[in-house]
Order: C-alpha cells, then structure tokens, then sequence
C-alpha cells in the first residue's frame, strides 16, 4: 500500500552520503551519513526495510547514474531528481547536506520533485561519445582562432578567395615561417594544436559511426528517421536520440519543446500576458542541435541527391512528415522575414517548430519499430 510507503532523500557527494527518511506516519528524521560505497548503500536498504515498502531519490549531478542502478538491482524503486526544479524557500539561507537530505525526502513524499529520465547503458554511452565530439569541435575552434589571430598580428592574410581551414589555405599556412625563434616556436606549437584536434574530431566521428552500427534496432532506426529532416545528418540525429532518449515518453511535442528549453519565458497575471525570451532550461544540447537544423529552412523546398540518399528504406510517412516540415518552415521563415522579424528569433521559432517534426518522426518510427518486433514474434 502506498501509505505503508517510506520515502528516502539521499543527498550525495564524492565521498558520503547523507539520508533522511520521511515516515508515513509524517516524521522527517535524518539517518546521518555513510560512505559512498556498494557495500553501505547494501547495508541501508537492509536497514530501513522491505525493498517493496521503500522509495529513494536523490539529485542528478556529476556522480552520474551508479547509485539508481544499485538501488534498482535491489529491488527499490529509485527516481533521479531534476535539481533546479527541487522547491526552494526565499528566507532560507542555511544549507547543509543533512538539511538538503530532509527537504528531499519531505518532498518526495509530497509529490513536489520531478524525476529526469534514466539513460539506459547505451543511450549514456552514445551520449558521451556525441558529447565528447561536441567538446573536440569548440577546441579545434579555439585552437584556430589562436593561430589565426597570431598570424592576423602580423599582417598575414590567405590569398583572396580562398576559404579559412581549407586544404588550400592549410597548405599556405604550414609554408609560413619566422625569423625569431620564439616566434617560430609559437607559431608550430599553434598549428600542431590546428593539426591534432582535426584529427581528434576525425576520430570522434568514426567512433560514432561504429557506435550506432553496434546500437540497438531501436537506436539505429530513430537515427536513420530523424536523417529524414532537412539539416539533421548523422551526428545531430545521433546527438538528439542519445540526449532525448525514446520520444514516444513524451505524450505532446509542446513537452518536447519545453524540455529543450526553446519556449517563450511568461511573467502574466490577470488580464496581462507578458512573454520574453526562450527559457534556456532545458537541454542545452538538443538546443544546439535544433537551432542549427533551423537555418537550413531558409531555403525552399528541394530534395538534393544527399537528402534523397538519407530517406532510402525509410516509411512512405516518414518521408511525408519530411516533405510537410520543408514546405511549412520555409513559408513561416518567409513570412517571419517578410514582417521584419529579427533573423535569430525567426530561426528559433523555427527550431521550435521543428521539435514537433522531429517528435512526429520518432513516434512514427518507434511504432513502425514495435509493429516489426510484432508480427516477427508471432511468426
């Protein structure tokens, strides 16, 4: 029964943990702390009862997903809290591991904590690697605005027509010398850096490519239909799939949109309705990816060969959720330019918009997914 329920707050640092239990009969009472270790975390389950009659929460943070899979193999229910969504009173100014335990568990007993959704093994997986890729890209930007200022210091510009980090400006670069020696060693130790951290990109993104040839049936035919939309390649379709996860868990693409952070901030009471700018909340990543896609829509509706390519195997209705998002994003890009809008907003307007095509093909593709797995187990 749900009122024989003991619900716990695990407040989780590298090396503790403090717990408190909220009890049904209503006492919020604090545990103390043990260590942050398999063998402690064992021995609390054992200590506060039946697996079945106990709940476990505790904040998401750089200790990852360890703790939720141990309490889950022990039979517990565990639910992984968003932090920034933990109520917070104005006139609290004392916070301490024991103190932020309790809170958790009056919560969670409430019903006042939203949980985040769990990665399984390989969605985190994937995750990392697009993540780690992503960090590769800003370092081989910063790595060539060093060297490009350096040589911008000095009055040295690449022929006229020829684009910056191309094969041919490359070429021109490493020709360059200097007649001081410090200068010199700046200059090799800033192409080096140019040189090694293409190279990782490169790597990173054949690591991607042989990750999601090894993934699941499932992973691979949400990428394969997100690739379906016009700026989404394999990167940024592998990149939506391991941060959102399945999309069918979210019952509206209003949800989706919120959770990547791309809706309209409202301050309103009364009659007044007051809206500002997206939130920002939500996914950083998913954000990134989405509002890249988005500038692709400027243009008119076209299939290039590399489009048609990535829609091969695909659904009939996939390729028409597709086609509907080209001709609706491109005339609603038009017609935001055409009323004076600034350019960014229309794109993320546009990004948010694309969010509910990318839901629609995740939905669809999941169903197609289960319908397979259907009818070749009764065959």
């Amino acid at each position: 029964m749900e009122k024989d329920i003991r619900h716990a707050g695990f407040d989780v640092d590298s090396e503790k943990i403090a717990v408190a239990v909220a009890e049904p009969s209503g006492e919020v009472r604090s545990l103390g702390s043990i260590p942050y270790t398999a063998e402690a975390v064992h021995r609390l389950v054992k200590r506060l009862g039946p697996a079945r009659r106990l709940k476990v929460c505790y904040e998401a943070g750089p200790h990852g997903y360890g703790l939720y899979r141990q309490l889950s193999k022990l039979g517990v229910h565990c639910d992984v809290i968003a932090p920034t969504l933990v109520p917070v009173k104005s006139g609290d100014r004392v916070k301490t591991n024991r103190r932020d335990a309790e809170k958790l568990a009056r919560c969670y007993r409430s019903g006042d904590l939203t949980p985040v959704w769990v990665p399984d093994a390989a969605h985190e997986g994937l995750r990392d690697l697009v993540r780690a890729r992503e960090a590769a890209k800003k370092d081989q930007l910063r790595a060539r605005h060093r060297l490009g200022k350096f040589l911008l210091r000095r009055g040295l510009r690449g022929a006229a027509g020829v684009r910056s980090w191309t094969t041919k400006h490359l070429r021109w670069v490493k020709t360059l010398h200097f007649e001081l020696p410090a200068q010199e060693a700046t200059f090799l130790d800033y192409l080096h850096e140019v040189e090694h951290a293409a190279e990782r990109v490169v790597r990173l993104e054949r690591a991607i490519d042989q990750a999601i040839e090894s993934a699941s049936v499932e992973i691979r035919a949400l990428i394969a239909g997100l690739q379906a939309l016009r700026g989404i390649r394999q990167v940024s379709a592998a990149t939506i799939v391991a941060e959102v996860g399945p999309l069918s868990r979210f019952p509206r693409p209003k949800q989706l949109m919120g959770y990547s952070g791309m809706v309209s901030s409202e301050d309103s009471t009364g009659s007044s309705v007051r809206r500002g700018a997206i939130t920002k909340t939500g996914n950083s990543h998913v954000r990134r990816v989405v509002g890249e896609a988005a500038w692709a829509y400027q243009h008119r509706p076209s299939m290039s060969p590399i489009l048609k390519k990535r829609q091969e195997g695909l659904s009939e209705e996939v390729k028409e959720i597709a086609w509907k998002a080209q001709y609706r994003l491109c005339s609603r890009y038009r017609r935001l330019m055409g009323k004076g809008k600034v350019r960014q907003k229309v794109v993320t307007a546009i990004g948010r918009e694309l969010l509910g095509f990318i839901w629609a093909i995740g939905v669809q593709v999941e169903s197609e997914v289960r319908s397979t797995k259907k009818r070749s187990r009764a065959a």
